[in-house]
């Protein structure tokens, strides 16, 4: 008799985000597949990465990036979870195995146009197959898409004014991510349901954070997930979103080092400006970052929601943000294997499974405390 698939697919388990899903993984009792490209990489980073991996049900597979291999890899399972990034270049092959396999897609995208994407050219066809198309689950995005939707509780509010900010360092991946973006794609708000280009000379924009006096630097971090999920929102009509580090002398060097980059790769192919891309990425982050310390690594998400008469205002701070990301994807998953989604098709964590749910489960393992929420009547 034939093995039974492990019901979730890991790829990029061996990276930063990817260890900390199967950590979560193992927690919940999921039994996965760990795959990236070496086997051995892979293996070394879930023996001496993954807390307890001992009592974990999970396999390791070396898999080549391409449709056909990821594809096999894929099915017989129920949920992919991709942390390969940037999604813009490596996403595709990914969802297109995911999508032939018959799986759930979810991933752990920085890049509002790998959601534009995601909607345009895959929400359909994961909808026809009955499956869901997630990506964008992450703390950068998830916990003040969860602000949003405990401030649209009170009916008349149709602007929604978000900022995330959070203490310690990107990752390898999320720098080059960040430079790729910055590089290749325009950054977006929302205006009367439009997409609406924000300037991009405007620079650092300085931004108040509940709780402490001094200002903090921000900056639109390609626009963020949140106009994209609020779109189609008959509630919503307008969204903007900013974001940054605590670290003000980090984020005033954040402009210069995108500017340079830019500078540098204007003439360039895509090959050509990948490479250098990779090269800056790696002079800015070198190596991975430590496990998070809930002292340092701190979290904050600020959503001001308006209307012509009403306002409301919600407050979510926390801690780890990577593991907010990692819990987020090994609930999905736990979710997925057990019950139907609320949607499918293109859809994000909060409407496919509901924000009080994902809530819920980040305050269960401690990693948010209780919203703050001001309703003016």
């Amino acid at each position: 008799m034939p093995e039974q698939k492990k019901p979730v697919v890991v790829y990029g388990a061996s990276g930063y985000t990817g260890r900390i899903v199967c950590e979560y993984l193992r927690q919940y009792g999921v039994p996965f597949i760990a795959a990236g490209r070496n086997e051995q990489r892979l293996q070394e980073s879930m023996d001496t990465n993954v807390p307890g991996i001992e009592t974990a049900d999970y396999e390791v597979k070396a898999v080549d990036n391409e449709i056909g291999a990821l594809t096999e890899l894929f099915s017989g399972a129920e949920v992919v979870i991709n942390t390969v990034g940037p999604f813009s270049k490596y996403g595709p092959t990914v969802v297109e195995a995911a999508l032939a396999a018959g799986a759930h897609y979810s991933d752990t995208a920085g890049e509002q146009d790998w959601l534009i994407t995601c909607q345009e050219q895959y929400g359909q066809r994961f909808a026809d197959k009955n499956r869901l198309l997630s990506p964008g689950l992450a703390q950068m995005y998830t916990i003040g898409e969860i602000a949003a939707n405990l401030c649209l509780e009170k009916p008349g509010l149709d602007t929604l004014d978000i900022a995330v900010f959070w203490g310690g360092s990107p990752t390898i991946a999320s720098t080059q991510t960040i430079l790729v973006n910055a590089a290749t794609s325009k950054a977006y708000y929302l205006d009367r349901n439009a997409y609406s280009e924000f300037d991009p000379n405007e620079g650092l924009v300085p931004l108040v954070v509940p709780g402490q006096h001094e200002l903090a630097q921000s900056l639109p971090w390609g626009g963020t997930s949140h106009p994209v999920w609020f779109k189609n929102d008959p509630r919503v009509a307008n969204v903007k979103a900013q974001g940054g580090v605590f670290n003000t002398a980090l984020m005033r060097g954040v402009p210069v080092i995108v500017a340079n980059a830019l500078e540098q790769t204007k003439d360039m192919s895509d090959e050509e400006r990948d490479k250098v891309l990779t090269e800056t990425a790696a002079q800015v982050m070198s190596e991975m970052p430590p496990r998070e310390n809930p002292l340092v690594n701190k979290s904050l998400d600020s959503v001001h929601a308006s209307g012509p008469l009403g306002r409301a205002h919600c407050v979510i701070h926390g801690n780890s943000n990577y593991q907010q990301t990692g819990l987020l994807q090994a609930y999905f998953a736990y979710h997925l294997i057990q019950q139907a989604p609320r949607r499918v098709g293109f859809a994000s964590g909060c409407q496919a499974l509901g924000h009080e749910a994902l809530l819920g489960v980040l305050k269960e393992f401690g990693l948010v405390a209780e919203p703050v929420l001001t309703v003016q009547n």
